[in-house]
Parts: C-alpha cells; structure tokens; sequence
C-alpha cells in the first residue's frame, strides 16, 4: 500500500543517506513536519547512535547532491545526504592512479620485449 501524499496533510517524507564507507550505504525514510531543516532530519534519523564515530557538527550536509546548510528548509521528497570527509584529496588520488598505470604500462612493454 503506497503512502499518503505527505503534502496534502503537513508532513514531509524525506530520506536521509549516509555512506559509512565506499559500496555501503545506510538510508531512512522520515516523515517530519512541514517547516523542518536538514538539522531536524539528521536529528531523527538516529545517525548519531548508529555511528557514534560520525562527527554530525562538523559533516558536510546536501540535498540532492547540493552542498547546504543544516537549516535550509526542506520539500517534500527530499534526500538529505550526510558526506564523509575525504582521506585523500581528488587531484592526488587522480595523479596516483595515472602514475600506476604508466608504471604497469612499461612493465608491460618491458615484459613484451624481454
């Protein structure tokens, strides 16, 4: 049985997602009342007792995708996504990985040659 619209009666239906680590994901459905912020959604989604290492203060907050602050209003539908800090920065890890591979690449030749 499909939910009430939540629009006609007061209440927002928000999920709320966080990834503790790459390929896991850990995703609630909250129905809050009309006027919360994104404060309001990470409050009720228990994401504190779950990962008591998960510093809320001090995480990056977006909905759909886009950074915003912990009291932006929130729409009904909307996907509050809490972001874990980066260990390695983008750029280095991109420059890593080309040098890895020009280093299997000329292994490679190396190999095909010897």
């Amino acid at each position: 049985m499909a939910p009430a619209d939540a629009s006609n009666t007061g209440t927002l239906t928000i999920s709320v997602a966080y990834s503790p680590r790459a390929g896991e994901v850990d995703q609630c459905e909250l129905i809050l009342p009309a006027g919360s912020t994104v404060a309001d959604a990470v409050r009720e989604s228990g994401l504190a007792r779950r990962y008591p290492g998960l510093n809320l203060a001090e995480s990056a907050l977006g909905v759909w995708g886009a950074f915003v602050s912990a009291d932006h209003l929130l729409r009904d539908r909307d996907r509050v996504e809490v972001y874990r800090p980066l260990l390695v920065d983008p750029k280095e890890a991109r420059r890593r990985r080309q040098l890895q591979q020009r280093e299997q690449a000329a292994a490679a030749r190396k190999g095909r040659r010897g």
